[in-house]
C-alpha cells in the first residue's frame, strides 16, 4: 500500500488569524485538492493528521470539527480525489499526550492501522512540527511552502530545526509533480494506414469496435 500523511492547516487549507472552528472558515488552497486526487489516481492513499488542541480547550466541539472535515472530503470528493481518514490529537501542549506532533503517536496509530512500513510511508506538511513526527517513524518526508513555510524558498537550504534529509517542495502540487513519474511520450508513432487516414473505423486486433 502506497500511503502518504498530510498535515491539515498549511497543507490543505490556508492558516487563518485562529483556530478554524466551523465549516463556514474551512477553504482549501488552490490547486490543494487536485494534488490529492492526483495521487489517488496514481494508486496513493491519503489520509490526514492534524493537531486540534481547540477541541480540547473548549473552543469548538467534536460535530463542528466532523463538519469541517465533511466538507473538506465532499470537495476534495468533487475533483475526483479521495482522503481515507483524518486522524486528529484534541489535546493542549501541556496535557503531555503521545498524539500531540511532534510526538509521533498519531502517525503510528495510521502506520497501524493501514498494515504498512513506517520507511515506506511519505509525510508532508508544513511545520516542523508534523516533520518531526514522521522522521521519529523514519518516513520519507517533505516540506511544502505554504501555510508555517510560506516564506520558505524551495530552493533553498533546509530551515533550522527541521529532520535532515527533509525535501523541500513549493507546494503540494509540486510534491505531487515530483512524487509521480512523468507520463512517457510515445515515440515517433506509425504513419495511419489508408483507412485510419480517411477516418474509417479499423478494428482491434482480436476485438471488436
Amino acid at each position: 500500500m502506497k500511503l502518504v500523511i498530510l498535515d491539515r492547516d498549511g497543507t490543505l487549507n490556508p492558516l487563518g488569524d485562529d483556530y478554524i472552528t466551523s465549516a463556514d472558515e474551512w477553504m482549501a488552497l488552490p490547486g490543494a485538492l487536485e494534488a490529492v486526487a492526483r495521487l489517488n489516481h496514481a494508486g496513493w492513499h491519503v489520509v490526514v493528521a492534524t493537531n486540534q488542541p481547540g477541541l480540547g480547550r473548549g473552543l469548538f466541539d467534536v460535530v463542528a470539527l466532523n463538519a469541517i472535515h465533511a466538507k473538506m472530503h465532499r470537495q476534495v470528493a468533487a475533483v475526483g480525489g479521495r482522503i481515507d481518514a483524518v486522524f486528529y490529537c484534541p489535546h493542549a501542549a501541556d496535557e503531555d499526550c503521545a498524539c500531540r506532533k511532534p510526538a509521533p503517536g498519531l502517525l503510528e496509530q495510521i502506520c497501524d492501522r493501514y498494515g504498512v512500513e513506517r520507511e515506506d510511508v511519505h509525510v508532508v506538511g508544513n511545520c516542523a512540527a508534523h516533520l518531526l513526527a514522521g522522521a521519529a517513524l523514519g518516513a520519507h518526508l517533505h516540506l511544502v511552502c505554504t501555510g508555517q513555510s510560506a516564506q520558505v524558498e524551495p530552493d533553498g537550504g533546509l530551515p533550522v530545526g527541521l529532520p535532515a534529509g527533509t525535501q523541500l517542495h513549493a507546494s503540494l502540487g509540486d510534491f505531487v509533480d515530483q512524487l509521480l513519474p512523468a507520463a512517457p511520450q510515445p515515440a515517433n508513432p506509425p504513419m495511419p494506414t489508408t483507412a485510419e487516414a480517411a477516418g474509417a473505423a479499423v478494428p482491434p486486433p482480436g476485438g471488436m469496435l
